[in-house]
């Protein structure tokens, strides 16, 4: 919120000036920007045991689409392609602009559409039978783990609720959404402020339902794929 990513030291490993960016110190001080990016050299370099990935060439494919689908598709805090601009024109800006609004909010759910479809009957977006938890899911479940904040209503979508909350669930992913501290963007953080603050609660079933205004002057309907 500082714009500490602009600056000339953290260009240098992140180019587009965004976060995340690691550096790697036990392999000369190589760097890597762009989370999707991120997550396949980790696997391919600290993975030996396919904890997270996967030895068959076709579920490695399918790996590499899942994750490349979150990034053109979910991807972005505020700034990114469907889930991030629905942030912005959802939840950050104070002037609401109805069409907008519904386009990102709407297309976010189209997207959740086919994350439910391809979870139905699944635990994990990849692997043999019911799918094993890899960096599919890891791309995707930051994200969903903010849907709320972002205009969507997860129950729409009882296969990525389910999903969802299995991983929340995991003791390692409890611990890695409290780095460095408990977001207050996460879908649990909101659900307390709505329970422990009035004026919070009113001022998001006023946005929700601008959101619904926004969506029926449109005559936006829902559809996915």
């Amino acid at each position: 919120m500082e714009n500490i990513q602009k600056e000339p030291w953290f260009t240098r490993y992140s180019p587009n000036g965004r976060i995340p960016a690691i550096i790697d110190h036990d392999r000369e001080q190589f760097s890597v920007f762009e989370t999707a990016a991120i997550l396949m050299y980790l696997i391919r370099h600290y993975d030996p045991d396919q904890k997270f990935s996967f030895s068959d060439v076709n579920d490695i494919s399918r790996t590499e689409q899942w994750v490349a689908w979150q990034h053109g598709g979910i991807v972005g805090i505020c700034n990114g392609p469907m889930q991030g601009q629905a942030n912005h024109f959802y939840r950050i800006i104070k002037d609401r602009i109805p069409y907008p609004t519904q386009r990102y909010v709407g297309e976010t759910e189209r997207l959740y559409g086919v994350l439910d479809t391809q979870l139905k009957g699944r635990d994990y977006l990849v692997g043999p039978d019911r799918g094993r938890y890899s960096i599919a899911d890891i791309a995707s479940f930051g994200w969903v783990n903010t849907s709320y904040f972002s205009g969507i209503t997860l129950s729409k979508f009882p296969n990525v609720e389910r999903w969802w909350r299995k991983i929340r669930d995991r003791p390692a992913v409890q611990i890695g959404i409290r780095i460095p501290e408990p977001s207050q963007v996460q879908n649990g953080r909101i659900q307390e402020r709505l329970e422990e603050e009035p004026a919070f609660k009113a001022e998001d079933d006023d946005r929700r339902m601008a959101g619904d205004r926004a969506k029926k002057q449109f005559n936006y309907k829902f559809s996915s794929p």
